[in-house]
């Protein structure tokens, strides 16, 4: 079932990035079989910690390469919440939760500046290789605060490279994050020097959306 949770901090209210946004070319970032020869999944979730009985929020979800995995890796106390701002991707990942039955995934309808998250719902929210595809990002930043546990964690993976060839720079990254009061705690390369997975710390409480001072174009 999807459904759209409380919304946030209103749109309009949000500067809005100073640097390109890619495009949605599609709803998959290569296909599954590549990403599983590299152990991209497998080695992502080790590198988090992912244990069993979490909540997990894929954000930008798309076919569900991680959903489905994810799903596994918590187990039947955990849950998975696939987040997506497309309708029709939203419907089709709906209907591989159900082909594979997976019981402890549901779906949420978000908005390119907010997910609309439930309250306090989510222990680690996991961002893949859409950061840059976002048109809001300190809209979203702020508005996934609230939707965080104490503890939480937010994860981005992406590649290093220039926005409009589907990356984020590291230091664009990390200052868009920091405007948002977001603090990295971890950094990782995934594969060789290019693709990266950032953690963040989530701020208590997010700076008025007229307070976010935007990042230059890097």
């Amino acid at each position: 079932m999807s459904a759209s949770g409380p919304s946030g901090f209103a749109a309009e209210r949000f500067p809005k990035p100073q640097r390109p946004v890619a495009g949605i070319v599609s709803d998959q970032w290569a296909s599954e079989d590549s990403r599983e020869r590299a152990g991209e999944a497998s080695r992502v979730i080790d590198l988090l910690g992912i244990r069993p009985g979490v909540t997990v929020a894929d954000i930008g979800a798309g076919a569900g390469y991680y959903v489905s995995r994810l799903a596994h890796q918590v187990g039947p106390e955990g849950r998975v919440i696939a987040e997506d701002i497309e309708r029709r991707t939203l419907d089709r990942l709906g209907r591989r939760v159900s082909r594979e039955r997976l019981g402890n995934v549901s779906l949420v309808l978000g908005a390119p500046h907010d997910p609309r998250l439930a309250p306090r719902s989510v222990d680690l929210a996991l961002l893949v290789h859409m950061y840059h595809e976002v048109a809001q990002p300190y809209g979203l930043l702020a508005n996934l605060v609230p939707a965080m546990r104490p503890g939480g964690r937010v994860a981005i993976l992406d590649v290093d490279g220039p926005v409009l060839s589907h990356g984020t720079p590291r230091a664009l990254l990390s200052c868009e994050l920091a405007a948002v009061g977001y603090r990295e705690v971890a950094w990782h390369w995934v594969e060789g020097r290019s693709i990266y997975l950032a953690v963040f710390e989530f701020p208590a409480e997010p700076p008025e959306p007229e307070h976010i001072v935007p990042c230059g174009v890097r």
